[in-house]
């Protein structure tokens, strides 16, 4: 395999075979070999499942890849099978560096056992010798904080205890391959600011990290590329958002149209935008928006909100439509200019148009601003949950958010949706990821702020003064203050 490629499949696939009642094993081993010694040919007495179809892909080393996709979609079974645990039907997969797999939690451990003696046959079967065990040890009593239970028999522990030594155990082997399925789901909340952190550790030392997700923002934040998986098949691998917004858009479409879906998905290239949209490359949204403009802008003029005719969303996916329809998106500033190069500090206007197809109830408005790589930073929602307005069809209906615009210079993208809670029943009427997209413009003079948005909006935050100057102070007015070196 190229030292280049930690992780190379090539089409995998893995089939199992179901019975519908156990005497069926038993024939299907006896009776189809005695037919194709008489008239060559047999009878099945299986179903067969295709749970993983024929995968390829390469995982270059010190990359980080998410994996996304339906329940069933084969995510866990791909994720054994290149660690080991499964054996495929077909193809072959190598693997080249040590893993640690964050599967299923303590599926090694012996309840009897203490926690201390798990620890060291768990790290035996991740790969790592008595020795090796010992120099971590303390490394591993300290992350799993779980006291003087360390000693104790594994089936007293909580389920957090369990989790938590279990966790310990697997990132503190110092693995080339890190693979993580759903794993950070569990635990409390300082607890897995704790895992994460720990894997950001090993991913900045160059690991390999193969992970399994159905947070969206997860597989944003933390891939570098993603894999859209769908009934046992890869239906496209490229940008991470690129790969979400897909994915989002497949689990909202009705069952009859999901096929139809699927086709399209995998017809697409990963690496670029959706055929059908104007350009092919996102990056090129931040580098134009950070370049001049080829229209002068004089100087007077230069911190005034203004419209850029050719700055459109190349991304934009669309919902299908169920009820109503999103249109004429925009922002505007207060006196209802349309705009999409913004000033820091300033209040504008996102609005657009609904037109309603049918009769609804409950019916809520959404928005939510996010980075152009698919961060999500901020959103509003018209009603609370189990809520809303209600609306007859033909109604056409103009929604304005308003906002402050306290973001960083740089480019954002804005989602729109509609969506009603009638009956107790959560159901999007049309949603469109992408909708729009703006660009904030640097002020005039150099900004002391960093991060996604200016927390101190625009004042003067920041004040310092010394302690003996306060107790000089105090001391000049008859007040009695000690200073505090």
């Amino acid at each position: 395999m190229s030292s280049d490629q930690a992780i190379t499949l090539s089409n995998v696939s893995k089939h199992y075979l179901m019975y519908q009642r156990p005497e069926d094993r038993l024939k299907q081993m006896i009776i189809p070999k005695l037919q194709r010694m008489v008239s060559g040919s047999a009878t099945n007495y299986y179903t067969e499942f295709i749970a993983v179809r024929d995968m390829t892909f390469e995982i270059g080393r010190g990359e980080t890849v998410g994996v996304i996709g339906r329940n069933g979609s084969g995510k866990s079974t791909l994720l054994q099978m290149i660690c080991g645990t499964l054996t495929p039907s077909s193809g072959q997969i190598r693997v080249d560096g040590r893993i640690a797999a964050l599967l299923e939690l303590g599926a090694g451990f012996n309840p009897e056992f203490t926690g201390r003696e798990n620890v060291y046959l768990n790290a035996s079967i991740l790969g790592l010798s008595r020795s090796e065990t010992d120099a971590r040890f303390s490394s591993i009593e300290a992350f799993a904080d779980i006291g003087s239970f360390i000693d104790r028999p594994v089936k007293t522990y909580s389920s957090g205890m369990y989790v938590r030594l279990a966790f310990a155990v697997a990132i503190n082997v110092d693995p080339d391959i890190l693979i993580v399925d759903e794993a950070l789901s569990v635990g409390d909340e300082a607890f897995q600011r704790k895992c994460f952190a720990r894997i950001e550790a090993i991913r900045e030392k160059g690991a390999t990290i193969l992970f399994v997700s159905h947070s969206a923002q997860s597989i944003i934040q933390l891939c570098d590329k993603a894999i859209l998986m769908d009934a046992g098949e890869m239906l496209l691998q490229g940008r991470p958002k690129l790969v979400v917004n897909q994915y989002q858009r497949l689990i909202n479409l009705p069952f009859e149209e999901v096929a139809a879906a699927r086709e399209a998905i995998k017809a697409m290239d990963g690496w670029r935008d959706a055929p059908t949209l104007e350009h092919d490359d996102e990056d090129e949204e931040a580098d134009a928006a950070k370049s001049e403009t080829e229209a002068e802008v004089e100087d007077d003029d230069a911190l005034k909100p203004w419209f850029d005719l050719n700055f459109k969303s190349v991304s934009a996916v669309s919902y299908r439509e169920q009820g109503a329809t999103i249109s004429d998106i925009e922002i505007r500033t207060l006196d209802m200019e349309p705009v999409n190069n913004l000033v820091m500090g300033e209040p504008y206007i996102y609005s657009y148009r609904i037109t309603f197809d049918k009769d609804v109830e409950k019916t809520s408005f959404a928005m939510l601003i996010k980075t152009v790589k698919g961060v999500e930073i901020a959103g509003q929602a018209s009603h609370g949950i189990g809520e809303g307005d209600s609306f007859r069809k033909g109604d056409v209906v103009d929604v304005k958010f308003q906002f402050n615009c306290w973001f960083m210079p740089d480019v954002y993208m804005c989602n729109c949706g509609v969506y009603t809670n009638a009956g107790g029943e959560f159901r999007q009427l049309h949603r469109i990821l992408d909708a729009t997209i703006f660009r904030v413009m640097p002020p005039e003079k150099p900004l002391k702020r960093i991060g996604l948005i200016d927390i101190a909006s625009g004042a003067e935050s920041f004040t310092m003064t010394r302690a003996a100057d306060v107790a000089a102070s105090a001391k000049g007015q008859g007040a009695k203050v000690k200073a505090v070196s």
